[in-house]
C-alpha cells in the first residue's frame, strides 16, 4: 500500500505551482508531481526558441521554489493512472500514491491533426527541449547556407510557422528579426535580409481570438517586418525539404508546428465528461462532477462562465489554482464558485510593437508591449528570472543582438 497524502498536485505549471506555494504558505500537507524538475514560464518560451533568452531565464527548479514550505515535497515522475474511485495514482517509476485531494494541472499537448508523422519534421514549442532544438535548428540553417554561399550553391532561406495564434506571431516575428536585424551584418557570402519567413494560418486573420482591428494590425506589423502572412490555406504535407498547402509549395528545411493542442493522454484516460478538445468539464469550483475533492485546472480544464469556456491563458490557471488551494485549506465555504477576473489578453509582435485587449480597450504599438514587458516579469515566478530577463530585454531592445546563440552541435 502506497503513501497517503492530503493534497497530491499533478503538473508544476502555472496553475500547478500557485496551487501549491498556497498550500505551502498555509503549511498543508502536499505533494507536487511534475515529469521535469522544473516549473517553465511558457509564454517567453519562443525567446529562448529565438535566442532571446537561455533555458535558465524562463525556468526554476520546482524543489527551490517550494523548499521554504516544510509542507510540501516534491518528486520527479511522471503520473500515468488515476484511479478516482479509490483516491490512488500510479506513476510511471512505479509508485502507487493515495490522496484525500487531488488537483490535475497537466495542461495540454500539441495535436498534428492525425498527421503525427509531422512532428519530427517540425516542433512544436510547448517544452525547453522544443525551444533549443528549433533554436539550433535555425541557428544551423544560417550557418548552412553561408557553407553553401562559400561553395557556389545557389541560396534559398525559408522559415516555416504553422498557426497564426500568440504563439506563431511570437514566432514568426522573432525569427524576421533575427534575420533582418540581429544577424544582418554576421554574414560575409550571403545576406540574412533575404531570408523568407511564411507564417500559415488556416483561418481569416491572425490572432483569432483577439478583436478584428488587433489581428488587422498584427498583420499589417508582420508585413512591415518582412513576413510572408499566409491566410485561408491549409498544410497539406511536410517533407525534409518542404511544405505544401492546399495552394502552393515551400521549399524549406525549417518549420515551426504552432497550430493547435490537445488534451493530455492522462485526462483522455479520466472516466468523465469532456468538451470537443477532450477537455475535461469541470464544475463551478474546478471538481469533477462526482468528485467533490478533485479538481482539474488550467488548460486541461473546460469552465464554462457566461456560456463559453475560458480560455487557456496563464491568468486562469494561476486564479484557479490559488481557488482550489484556498478551498482544501478551508478558507472559501463549501459552495464557494470559482470567478475569472479577466485581466485582458495580449501578444507580442516584435520589439516595440504588441496587442493588448482589456475589456472595451484595445491598444497596439509601443505602450502595448510595454505593458507586455511589465506583465510577463511580474508573472515570472523567481526574482532572479525578473532581473535578469529585464536586463537581456533592456540590452537587446539597444543593441538588436541576442545573447543565447551557441550552436551546442553534436557531442
Amino acid at each position: 500500500m502506497g503513501k497517503t497524502f492530503k493534497t497530491i498536485v499533478i503538473g508544476a505549471g502555472f496553475g500547478g505551482i500557485n496551487a501549491t506555494i498556497e498550500l505551502g504558505k498555509a503549511q498543508e500537507e502536499a505533494l507536487i508531481i511534475e515529469k521535469t524538475n522544473h516549473h517553465l514560464f511558457q509564454p517567453l518560451l519562443y525567446q529562448v526558441a529565438s535566442a532571446g533568452l537561455s533555458a535558465v531565464d524562463i525556468s526554476s527548479p520546482v524543489r527551490e521554489i517550494v523548499e521554504n514550505y516544510n509542507s510540501v515535497s516534491s518528486i520527479m515522475d511522471e503520473v500515468k493512472e488515476i484511479d478516482l474511485e479509490s483516491k490512488m495514482l500510479s506513476t510511471k517509476s512505479g509508485l502507487q500514491l493515495h490522496f484525500e485531494n487531488l488537483i490535475i494541472a497537466v495542461g495540454n499537448i500539441p495535436t498534428y491533426f492525425g498527421n503525427d508523422s509531422w512532428k519530427d519534421l517540425a516542433p512544436s514549442l510547448k517544452s525547453l527541449k522544443d525551444a533549443i532544438e528549433i533554436r539550433e535548428n535555425i541557428l544551423k540553417r544560417f550557418e548552412e547556407v553561408e557553407l553553401d554561399s562559400v561553395k557556389g550553391k545557389p541560396v534559398e532561406v525559408n522559415f516555416v510557422i504553422v498557426g497564426g495564434g500568440p504563439t506563431g506571431v511570437e514566432m514568426a516575428g522573432a525569427i524576421a528579426e533575427i534575420a533582418k536585424k540581429t544577424l544582418a551584418n554576421n554574414f560575409k557570402n550571403f545576406n540574412p535580409k533575404d531570408t523568407n519567413v511564411y507564417l500559415i494560418e488556416s483561418g481569416d486573420r491572425v490572432l483569432s481570438s483577439f478583436d478584428e482591428s488587433l489581428s488587422a494590425n498584427a498583420k499589417k506589423v508582420l508585413e512591415e517586418m518582412g513576413v510572408k502572412v499566409l491566410l485561408n490555406q491549409r498544410v497539406k504535407e511536410i517533407t525534409e525539404d518542404l511544405v505544401r498547402t492546399d495552394e502552393m509549395e515551400i521549399l524549406t528545411k525549417n518549420v515551426v508546428w504552432a497550430a493547435g493542442n490537445t488534451s493530455s493522454p492522462l485526462t483522455k484516460k479520466l472516466a468523465c465528461e469532456k468538451d470537443d478538445m477532450g477537455r475535461v468539464i469541470v464544475n463551478n469550483d474546478c471538481s469533477i462532477e462526482g468528485y467533490e475533492k478533485v479538481y482539474v485546472i488550467g488548460d486541461a480544464a473546460a469552465f464554462k462562465e457566461n456560456e463559453s469556456f475560458l480560455p487557456g491563458l496563464a491568468p486562469v490557471a494561476i486564479q484557479q489554482g490559488k481557488f482550489v488551494a484556498k478551498k482544501i485549506i478551508g478558507k472559501y465555504l463549501e459552495n464557494k464558485k470559482f470567478e475569472y477576473f479577466d485581466k485582458g489578453t495580449m501578444a507580442t509582435i516584435g520589439k516595440s510593437s504588441a496587442v493588448l485587449e482589456f475589456k472595451k480597450i484595445k491598444m497596439t504599438g509601443f505602450f502595448a508591449w510595454i505593458a507586455w514587458c511589465f506583465v510577463h516579469l511580474l508573472f515570472l515566478v523567481k526574482f532572479r528570472n525578473k532581473i535578469i530577463v529585464f536586463i537581456e530585454w533592456v540590452f537587446y531592445y539597444f543593441s538588436n543582438s541576442r545573447g543565447s546563440r551557441i550552436i551546442k552541435g553534436d557531442e
